[in-house]
């Protein structure tokens, strides 16, 4: 175990590296609210790849998948959790092309969402989003504090507070500017710390024939490829991170950030293969502490740094530290930057603000409130798992109506609203983790299915888009897509846009 004056001054300093380099990329680059917000059309292939990588694997991945392994069905769970951190990020090529030409001075979904669909829908998804991202980054602070904990005796509290305090000091000052010039550099230094991570411990745990035997002996349905449980986790949870990711703002900050849609393409497309060896790196930690005996029902959650605590030394254990801290930087700054961007975006649209410091200076506030929720939250020691279910719920049964009002003309509020009110009740019903509250309800408890995950996510998904189908097929008044270019505007008070085609002309603040 690494002492808890060494691993939290590892912390601190790998906090405040990054924090003087996001300080200092920033300086003189964010000229106006808008560039604070999306960047619009200011960063290539690399950085753009960078951005997605970090941004979408956060710590969670030090524990969702391990716990996927050790508790949810073993190989066939994590595999099914790979493709499924993959798939969004293909989804995102065709939908992001499409909102940029539907949008090209847009900033957020929820934008498209009140002129597409209208007010109540607006409403409905706005609070699904910020709900999801504030989760996440919820989840995000629980998870890095229950592995500093474990690793170095790290008290939760002291872990939360210096994350958030660091991360919120660049990303308020810097917004989206900043956190993709850091999550550029954090991929660097994660990629290889996570392999370097998984072959010390195959090593020092007696090679891949000794874990495999291992594994066998404690438990054949470990790396069963035929594992209904582990089959069923890999279906349902391409559903779940699939609608999730759809309404994380973050993901479309970098849509806009893009500085063409070539560039969008290939950088999506290549994040997409790129995650996968990462979640099923850590995924194999979960089997190995459950092939090992290592963890239980309880503890499952942990496996990766109950492997990391048995099998490797002391200096590994401190690069593992390094890296929980990277990855939960390179996210909660993603989530702090898009929960601002949503809300700031709003405040322009409802008030009359003609002072753009005025309006930065309420981003910055309105991060650092949600900052210090995070934290507070992340400081409990829930579920990470189970904190992204709930989340993911949410988003299951909202996404598809979305996506067809994006292309069909014929898709009304009402479809929209009531497709993903119908999918929601059907989620809820069958989700496992809600039961308890939902059977509370009078006269709910004698009616309610039986609990599970697939039905939950199939369900909330399949019954969305039948009714969208549906209400699409009866139809209304045409939507005329043309108008979200002429109702969605910047919000620079100056007036300045940014160029509309394929990023030919970036801002200057920008660059």
């Amino acid at each position: 175990m690494v002492s808890t004056s060494l691993g939290l001054g590892l912390t601190i300093a790998t906090l405040a590296v990054f924090t003087v380099a996001g300080l200092w990329y920033s300086r003189g680059r964010v000229g106006s609210v808008e560039d604070l917000l999306t960047a619009r059309n200011s960063t290539g292939t690399g950085m753009t790849t960078a951005t997605l990588i970090a941004s979408t694997m956060g710590a969670w991945i030090l524990f969702s998948p391990a716990e996927a392994g050790a508790a949810f069905g073993g190989m066939t769970a994590v595999m099914g959790y790979a493709i499924g951190s993959a798939i969004p990020l293909l989804l995102f090529i065709p939908v992001g092309k499409r909102i940029r030409e539907l949008m090209p001075t847009g900033h957020s979904l929820t934008e498209f969402v009140l002129v597409r669909f209208g007010p109540a829908m607006y409403v409905f998804v706005l609070v699904v989003s910020v709900f999801y991202m504030f989760i996440f980054l919820a989840a995000e602070m629980t998870a890095v504090t229950g592995g500093l904990e474990l690793i170095a005796g790290i008290p939760p509290w002291q872990t939360a507070t210096v994350i958030g305090g660091f991360v919120l000091l660049y990303t308020a000052y810097g917004g989206l500017v900043a956190s993709i010039f850091t999550d550029t550099i954090q991929t660097l230094v994660i990629l290889p710390l996570l392999a370097v991570g998984f072959a010390a411990a195959v090593v020092s745990l007696g090679g891949t024939d000794e874990l495999y035997r291992t594994a066998m002996a404690t438990d054949p349905t470990l790396l069963d490829p035929g594992y209904l449980p582990g089959l069923e986790f890999g279906l349902y949870i391409v559903f779940a991170i699939l609608g999730a990711n759809f309404l994380n703002q973050g993901m479309w900050q970098r849509v806009y950030a893009a500085d063409s849609e070539a560039t969008l393409g290939r950088a999506f497309g290549v994040a997409s293969l790129t995650v996968i060896p990462m979640v099923l790196l850590s995924g194999l930690f979960g089997i190995a502490a459950a092939g090992l005996g290592l963890s239980s029902a309880e503890t499952a959650g942990i496996s990766f740094f109950l492997v990391v605590t048995e099998a490797l030394p002391d200096v590994i254990a401190l690069a593992v530290v390094l890296l929980a801290v990277l990855l939960v930087m390179s996210s909660a700054d993603t989530m702090l930057n898009a929960i601002s961007s949503l809300v700031t975006v709003d405040l322009a649209r409802l008030v009359d603000v003609d002072d753009d410091r005025s309006l930065r200076r309420t981003g910055r506030g309105l991060t650092a409130a949600v900052a210090v929720g995070a934290v507070i939250i992340g400081a409990q020691g829930y579920s990470v798992l189970s904190l992204f279910l709930t989340a993911d719920l949410l988003a299951a049964a909202v996404f598809v109506p979305l996506i067809w009002g994006l292309y069909s003309r014929q898709l009304t509020q009402g479809g929209a609203l009531a497709a993903s009110l119908a999918g929601l009740v059907v989620g809820i019903a069958y989700f496992p983790m809600l039961r308890g509250l939902v059977a509370t309800i009078p006269g709910i408890a004698g009616v309610l299915p039986e609990p599970a995950f697939l039905p939950a996510f199939l369900g909330a998904t399949a019954v969305s888009t039948v009714v969208t189908a549906g209400a699409a097929a009866v139809g209304g008044d045409a939507f005329v897509f043309e108008s979200l270019t002429t109702e969605i505007r910047s919000i620079d008070p100056s007036g300045t846009e940014a160029a509309t085609e394929d990023g030919a002309e970036p801002s200057e603040a920008a660059d």
